[in-house]
């Protein structure tokens, strides 16, 4: 559901930054001053997870499309909305800068579409209050579902408003809506209950990151914990990343329904063509693959086997060189904020 700068207006994008923007500067102060010490690392760890679950695709039956989890939600659970905005708005930037996934442009609206409606709507009005507490397991399953569902709607409209209202496209509200929803719906459970999941095996790991229970019934310790994610992260970058799915994305395959393109071309001028040619200078793994001069190559050869190695290597390095920049740069984040607070007091710790 990452956005192109071609839906945009450059007053729509950069409105969406200013308010993303904001956003994080607000999240910055929240977690300098209440984020707990000991969730630092995991925002780094959560980060490179985040950031190699997005690699995977999965397909979307009958409908030719395929989706990929958002995981606001996921970290809001996990870290609480403010350190979960700022995480994902992390990776999100990672993605932009290093892989050219999601347009300078929009990477305003993707923060938002992506980390504050999922941490700041869904999370405290829908998994809050159907959570309760002290959830038990199946309570909490359906507040993580239900929320996890209506956070991708959410950002699924969000796309249809900000493109609309850009009106640089042909896409009408109403068409383009009716593509959007359902589609993102399916993308939405699927995400419920592998967010479900997640929650499930954390609640008996370690309950008290969901402020479930007291700190000392944690089954497992914080580290176990820190390199379960670890290793997630690096198999699902560097070998699942081989098996996502070709298919359209939910927001390629409305665009490609409504108008019957593949893709709606930018303008070749102005903000559009001077964002477009920044971002394909400094992308380092264009589209999670090597920069190479490669279809034609590609063609000229006809070695399919070779130019599929070629993309799995491709995928392989990215997944593993995005998550360990959206590692340290979550991290560093969460310790440089935690770090000022220490500073200010003379070392003495934490304000909690």
């Amino acid at each position: 559901m990452h956005m192109a700068d071609a839906l945009l207006s450059p007053a729509v994008g950069g409105t969406l930054w200013a308010v993303s923007a904001a956003g994080i500067a607000y999240c910055a102060r929240k977690v300098r001053d209440d984020l707990d010490e000991r969730k630092v690392p995991l925002m780094g760890v959560l980060g490179a997870f985040l950031f190699a679950a997005q690699m995977i695709n999965f397909s979307i039956p009958g409908t030719g499309s395929s989706g990929h989890l958002g995981g606001g939600l996921l970290l809001a659970i996990l870290l609480g909305p403010h350190a979960a905005f700022l995480t994902v708005a992390s990776v999100l930037v990672v993605q932009a800068l290093f892989f050219a996934d999601g347009g300078l442009l929009a990477l305003g609206c993707n923060i938002f579409n992506l980390g504050f409606l999922p941490a700041f709507v869904a999370y405290p009005l829908v998994y809050r209050r159907i959570a309760g507490a002290r959830p038990g397991p199946l309570r909490l399953s359906v507040a993580t579902i239900v929320a996890a569902v209506v956070g991708l709607q959410l950002g699924a409209f969000g796309v249809v408003v900000e493109t609309v209202a850009s009106g640089i496209s042909s896409l009408p509200f109403s068409t383009f809506v009716l593509f959007m929803q359902p589609v993102h719906l399916a993308i939405g459970i699927v995400e419920g209950f592998v967010t479900a999941a997640i929650v499930a095996f954390v609640h008996r790991a370690r309950p008290e990151l969901l402020d479930a229970l007291p700190a000392s019934a944690g089954a497992r310790p914080l580290r176990a914990l820190l390199l379960a994610f670890l290793a997630a992260a690096a198999v699902t970058g560097g070998v699942l990343s081989w098996f996502a799915s070709k298919n359209p994305d939910g927001l390629e395959w409305s665009i490609a329904r409504v108008t019957g393109a593949d893709a709606l071309p930018a303008p070749e001028q102005g903000v559009h063509a001077a964002l477009a040619a920044l971002q394909e200078r400094i992308a380092v793994l264009p589209d999670y693959a090597f920069r190479k001069s490669a279809e034609a190559a590609s063609i000229a050869t006809g070695d399919e086997a070779g130019d599929d190695q070629e993309s799995r290597l491709g995928s392989s390095v990215s997944g593993i060189v995005g998550g360990s920049v959206a590692l340290v740069l979550a991290f560093l984040i969460g310790f440089l904020l935690k770090w000022r607070v220490r500073a200010a007091s003379g070392g003495g710790g934490s304000r909690r």
